[in-house]
């Protein structure tokens, strides 16, 4: 039987484990990258492990997360980046040069390579035909220093695209329809593998577009085929000679596959909280909107721009409107100042920001009390955008731009004749805001500023676990509930003590206070606990405030693996009911001499007599790695 191209990357990399859905498998990495707000920590990670240079075939440092400098935090750490670096052989992306997944894709990506990105939304590779992996920044220094990346062989779920988008409908409402069939939590432990003729029709930053967003689904990763569509982009940036054709067997098989007829599809939005909590545009009717943001690593490429533009030009955002635009490159951002999109743009009235995340962290242009915001982002969790009460819709820029005009939630098909924009056949070539790591690395000091503090380890895992139930909360908790980002807490992400007083500060603000009082402790969750950002400090910060477990229903991929990283044993009823035993505040006691060989262990909650069992779901490399108080300890351990 032929392989489908998750296989044949698979294959090509592996290096431990068989390609059996559910087995532990360890796979062979050959690009990383990091972004400043992951970044720092990753690095202080790597330098902890004592390998002095990296051992990838390329890794990129990116900076375009927190370049809100309103403190001397950032700038710092921007200098520590750089210089670090430097001295390890990693590529260093100026703050500027612009969002990670969008100048990866135009300038370092690789079709059939693996690529591993502290950073969920990683999988924006996969529109290049990578292997594009989201991990926390412990994965990812591992990763450089030359170790393998451990994940458990996902299913392979083919999504068949059919026919063709009609004008007015794009790419993001084709991710949108899957997200609405699937739901946040029906990707996970899959990767999405796109086919069909209708894969020819779209563009890589179309293609970009759909796997950035797959992160929503839960999912590994997700890839499209590396074919003639690909080359051509490829040649465009002037990059052809890295192109390689990659595409699956003609009998490769499947575990699910669903198809799409992209000629059916309707321009959509994805209502609040939730990325699945999708509509088409027309059935949720003209809401008054205060805020449209166009821009992030799903919707910033320089065709989306351009089509914004035309869309704007000649004339005016709507006077109840706040019109935000963040190119995603320097590369988009000065292509549209040479040609006059940008012209037409500013004239309409937008708000022009840095070519960076911004909004979409919740780094600045916060709406106001209880506006509806209209956003070309990929995440509208609850709080997300800073402020608390603000509704977030995720929509293509066609909506958006239609939106921005009216005033109103508007379909742009009502706008009349569609905005037609062709790939360029080449692209602005600059790529002078990467700088190469240092060709005598002893020549660079790696500069530090006083907000970064030393690394907490954790430490072994004693034969019993006993505290309190910290938190109970319910399903679909993402980790920006456990550790908020925003202009506010996301300088302080090289600081565990300062940043660890915010864990759960949006959902009991008492967390912190009550965790170092009581010694640690437990949360309780339910269904895809830490669902979202990758964003390792969710499990960092918890165990410096004393978290030992978290006994949930479900955990999302990422947000498991970070806390097995960092010593904090993930636990999973192995029924459900037993949720309800547990009030928050109990006492609980894990007999935990049994990991890595019972299947189950038995929790006491002292505080009511009642008993259940609870699932550890662990590999042996994992049980010795929780046994051994994280991943950095366990290979410190292994080293000696």
């Amino acid at each position: 039987m032929g392989q489908n191209i998750v296989q044949k990357i698979i294959d090509s990399h592996l290096l431990s484990g068989e390609m059996v859905p559910g087995q532990e498998i360890s796979i062979r990495i050959d690009q990383t990258l990091t972004q400043d707000a992951t970044g720092t920590m990753a690095y202080l990670q790597f330098e902890a492990m004592g390998v002095p240079r990296v051992k990838t075939k390329l890794s990129v440092s990116y900076v375009d997360h927190n370049t809100l400098q309103t403190g001397f935090e950032n700038a710092d750490d921007h200098r520590f980046l750089q210089t670090i670096a430097s001295k390890h052989g990693i590529y260093f992306s100026r703050p500027g040069n612009g969002i990670c997944h969008q100048v990866h894709l135009e300038r370092f990506g690789i079709p059939g390579m693996t690529l591993l990105g502290s950073d969920s939304h990683t999988p924006t590779g996969g529109g290049l035909g990578m292997l594009a992996i989201g991990a926390g920044g412990l994965d990812v220094a591992v990763a450089m220093g030359g170790g393998p990346f451990y994940l458990n062989m996902p299913k392979v779920v083919n999504v068949k695209l059919s026919g063709k988008l009609r004008p007015w409908v794009s790419a993001k409402d084709v991710i949108l329809e899957l997200l609405r069939i699937m739901s946040v939590k029906g990707g996970v432990g899959k990767i999405v593998e796109y086919s069909g003729e209708g894969v020819k029709t779209l563009s890589v930053p179309e293609r970009a577009t759909i796997t950035n967003m797959g992160a929503e689904l839960g999912a590994t990763t997700s890839v499209f085929p590396s074919d003639e569509i690909t080359l051509e982009f490829m040649k465009a940036q002037k990059r052809q000679k890295d192109w390689v054709e990659l595409k699956a067997d003609p009998d490769a098989a499947y575990d699910e596959v669903i198809e799409i007829n992209l000629s059916e599809l309707e321009p959509m939005v994805a209502q609040p909280h939730s990325p699945d909590n999708v509509a088409k545009v027309n059935e949720v009717g003209s809401i008054p909107v205060q805020q449209v943001a166009i821009g992030s690593c799903t919707n910033s490429s320089y065709t989306d721009l351009m089509r914004v533009a035309g869309i704007l030009k000649g004339r005016k955002v709507h006077p109840n409107v706040s019109l935000a635009i963040a190119p995603g490159s320097r590369q988009v951002f000065e292509m549209l100042a040479r040609n006059g999109a940008l012209g037409d743009i500013i004239a309409a009235g937008a708000r022009i920001l840095e070519t960076a995340c911004g909004p979409c962290i919740g780094m600045g242009q916060s709406p106001s009390s209880g506006a509806v915001t209209v956003r070309t982002f990929n995440r509208n969790f609850e709080g997300r955008s800073g402020t608390a009460d603000a509704k977030v819709y995720l929509a293509s820029p066609e909506v958006a731009a239609a939106t921005a005009l009216t005033g109103v939630l508007t379909d742009p098909q009502t706008l009349g004749e569609f905005v037609e924009v062709e790939m360029p056949e080449e692209f602005l070539i600059d790529d002078s805001m990467v700088l190469p790591p240092a060709e005598d690395p002893s020549q660079v000091e790696v500069l530090r500023g006083p907000n970064i503090k030393p690394l907490p380890v954790n430490s072994e895992l004693p034969p019993t676990l006993t505290g309190s139930t910290l938190l109970k909360v319910e399903d679909n908790i993402t980790t920006d509930h456990i550790m908020p980002a925003g202009a506010k807490i996301l300088p302080l992400r090289s600081n565990i003590p300062a940043i660890s007083q915010h864990v759960f500060s949006g959902v009991d603000a008492s967390f912190a206070d009550r965790a170092k009082a009581s010694g640690g402790g437990f949360v309780v969750g339910g269904h895809n606990y830490g669902q979202g950002s990758s964003r390792e400090h969710a499990a960092l910060a918890p165990m410096y405030l004393g978290v030992k477990a978290v006994i949930t229903k479900s955990f999302a991929r990422i947000h498991r693996a970070n806390l097995v990283n960092f010593g904090i044993l993930p636990l999973t009823f192995v029924d459900e009911k037993d949720y309800d035993k547990i009030s928050q505040a109990d006492n609980l006691e894990i007999d935990v001499t049994g990991l890595g060989i019972v299947e189950e262990l038995n929790v006491k909650n002292t505080t009511t007599g009642a008993e259940f069992k609870v699932r550890p779901d662990l590999t042996e490399r994992q049980s010795e790695i929780i046994k051994a108080g994280g991943l950095l300890n366990f290979t410190k351990k292994q080293n000696s």
